[in-house]
């Protein structure tokens, strides 16, 4: 009876996911948090759900979020200061591939990264980046692990599904929002979240939280315990990425 109702308790908590990979916690300096205090609650409403340990990715956008390593280190510490005891928090970055993305890690210059040198990287959803293949590539070169941030989000890949495999060929890697499986960005959305699930294309997961209805969607699925559902047919590695 005791082994059941673990197994039933994870299936209704966040604890099979170890570390949240992608999250705007860091008070004031994107389009997540606005302040500590906010990101309190985030913290204390996520744990409730099993995570205790987050990296948060605040964007490095220079048309929005010119975030530097300084910034990042300053909004963290901030937050660190009045953590509960036992959350962990640290920080990489969410970089847009643009046309300034290569200057950052070229000449010796280094990337926020998760652990092994993940690097997180978006696009714009409308239009991919012409350079996306070259970008990952160079990324291989240097170091890096290239994680693609919510591919199933992007709208140019949803009428050319077959592209996920070719990138996956080049050696990206997919991190899925948890809330996408369940239609709350669009149908289209949900749809290319299912055709990656089912295909076992999915190697990390991340809360990508911004906001209160971000927090209270992904409540509701996690409790519904269809969350864990969803994912379980996935080589999910956020665990391995603090082991």
């Amino acid at each position: 009876m005791f082994t059941f109702l673990n197994k039933a308790k994870n299936h209704t908590s966040l604890d099979w996911l170890g570390v949240d990979i992608h999250s705007h916690l860091l008070p004031g300096i994107d389009d997540g948090s606005p302040d500590v205090e906010t990101s309190l609650t985030y913290v204390d409403r996520l744990e409730a759900l099993g995570l205790r340990h987050f990296y948060a990715t605040p964007h490095i956008y220079m048309e929005l979020y010119p975030n530097t390593a300084a910034t990042i280190q300053s909004a963290l510490d901030r937050l660190r200061q009045q953590l509960p005891p036992g959350v962990q928090l640290e920080a990489a970055a969410e970089y847009m591939v643009d046309d300034t993305f290569e200057t950052r890690f070229t000449d010796g210059k280094k990337l926020m990264t998760l652990p092994g040198n993940h690097v997180l990287i978006e696009m714009s959803y409308i239009a991919e980046n012409a350079r996306i293949e070259r970008i990952i590539f160079e990324l291989q070169v240097h170091g890096y692990k290239p994680v693609l941030a919510h591919p199933e989000r992007y709208l140019f890949y949803h009428g050319h599904l077959g592209r996920y495999e070719q990138l996956k060929r080049l050696g990206c890697l997919f991190q899925m929002n948890i809330l996408s499986p369940t239609g709350y960005y669009n149908p289209q959305v949900k749809k290319a979240a299912q055709y990656l699930l089912k295909r076992g294309m999915v190697d990390f997961v991340g809360t990508d939280l911004h906001h209160q209805k971000h927090l209270t969607a992904i409540e509701k699925f996690v409790l519904s315990g269809e969350a864990h559902g969803a994912f379980k047919k996935n080589p999910i590695k956020n665990s391995a990425l603090i082991t």
